[in-house]
């Protein structure tokens, strides 16, 4: 009877698995058509303004409500999308291309060069993400743009030190130490046999940290340096509506629950990767 239970169980544990990432997939594809065709899904202009229908309720014409200026909320967090992705995926996609340049040239360079590397990634490591991105806005500026090159900046060290780790593993690898014996350049074996093996594991990563990125700029945001009004964006919507929490819930509770949706998608998405990758690849 134990036995029966016990693998009674399983199958139903492994459709939840199954399950998730699809409803994830889903989510993240209604997000896409919210990107590409966001009028579809908005039902106003999410920038009229409409005075005599501020703070209504959701309901009606206005699914999630109205904010202070009479802004329908949910136009605003369809449109706000756009910017928020953009800022996520931006950032995820300079983080994983500098980090992957800096890690093959740790592992694959000169020993002097792995050392110094890594040392200043060690440096930037002692600072969070979040206040490294903010010391970099600080310094180059405020906007849709910077805000992007800072977070992306502040996730280098990660994604270069992963590369590293899965480079010295490839260069070590018997057959990367056959292609050296049989004479093949070193930049063709990082071609051929070092960067395969450091692509999937640096892909689940990246997956998994474009939740962190658009964590990242919506705290950027809601601080007010990331897009500037009146243009729609989960952070900022978040930063105006704190203030009307306790008469107008729905203002800042949608934005903070689309958020929350793309974090818990992209991170199902990438969780189910790494377990479908193979032993090591994601050390």
């Amino acid at each position: 009877m134990r036995a029966v239970a016990r693998t009674g169980g399983r199958p139903g544990r492994r459709e939840g698995r199954r399950v998730a990432p699809a409803v994830a997939a889903g989510v993240l594809a209604l997000l896409a058509v919210a990107v590409v065709f966001p009028g579809l899904l908005a039902p106003h202009p999410p920038n009229d303004t409409d005075v005599v229908s501020a703070f209504r309720p959701p309901g009606g014409a206005h699914p999630f409500g109205t904010d202070e200026l009479g802004r329908d909320v949910l136009s605003r967090v369809v449109y706000g999308a756009r910017p928020s992705l953009a800022i996520g995926l931006g950032a995820t996609a300079l983080g994983v291309l500098a980090g992957l340049v800096v890690g093959l040239l740790a592992a694959t360079g000169p020993r002097v060069v792995d050392r110094i590397l890594m040392r200043g990634l060690d440096v930037l490591l002692a600072f969070p993400e979040l206040l490294l991105a903010l010391l970099v806005v600080t310094v180059v500026g405020s906007g849709t743009a910077n805000v992007l090159v800072a977070i992306g900046i502040a996730a280098v060290p990660t994604y270069a030190r992963l590369v590293r780790g899965q480079s010295l593993l490839a260069v070590a690898s018997h057959y990367a130490e056959a292609a050296q014996v049989l004479g093949v350049r070193r930049p063709v074996i990082v071609l051929r046999h070092v960067l395969p093996n450091v692509t999937g594991p640096l892909l689940v990563l990246a997956t998994i940290g474009t939740g962190t990125a658009v964590i990242s700029g919506s705290a950027l945001s809601f601080l007010g340096l990331g897009t500037p009004p009146p243009a729609a964006e989960w952070g900022s919507m978040l930063s105006d509506g704190r203030e009307f929490l306790a008469t107008a819930w729905w203002t800042a509770t949608f934005p903070g629950l689309a958020i929350v949706a793309v974090v818990l998608s992209v991170t199902v998405l990438g969780r189910s990767l790494r377990s479908g990758a193979p032993k090591g690849a994601g050390a």
